[in-house]
């Protein structure tokens, strides 16, 4: 057994706790190089998203007629109620943003400056 406290044993350690380092940095270069090259091919997508286009305004729909809670429309679709918070909040700016809308009462610093919980009906 090798004591760590003596100058061999300092050096064994020392030597043994270079080497791991040095795999460390292999692997973590070999996942970036592999990262870039699959990126490259189109393979690095990302989640995709659990409602279409189409879905995510047909949820809108619902929740703006007011018929159905955010909770019944998030079981509805099969997805969980923040799911259907987020689609909310993309409706919200995107109404914001669209460029013919005529009314400009809601600006993007209303929106940072809006709890996520508080998205208007």
């Amino acid at each position: 057994m090798y004591d760590p406290n003596d100058a061999i044993g300092r050096l064994l350690f020392n030597v043994l706790a270079m080497v791991a380092e040095f795999e460390a940095d292999l692997i973590r270069m070999r996942t970036v190089e592999g990262m870039r090259v699959a990126k490259a091919k189109g393979h690095l997508r990302g989640k995709l998203p659990k409602l279409s286009v189409r879905q995510e305004a047909h949820l809108i729909e619902l929740l703006e007629s007011g018929r159905y809670s955010t909770g019944e429309v998030a079981e509805l679709f099969g997805v969980a109620r923040s799911t259907v918070y987020r689609a909310q909040q993309r409706a919200l700016v995107k109404s914001t943003m669209s460029p013919n809308r005529t009314d400009r009462s809601t600006t993007s610093a209303d929106l940072d400056r809006r709890p996520r919980h508080a998205i208007p009906r």
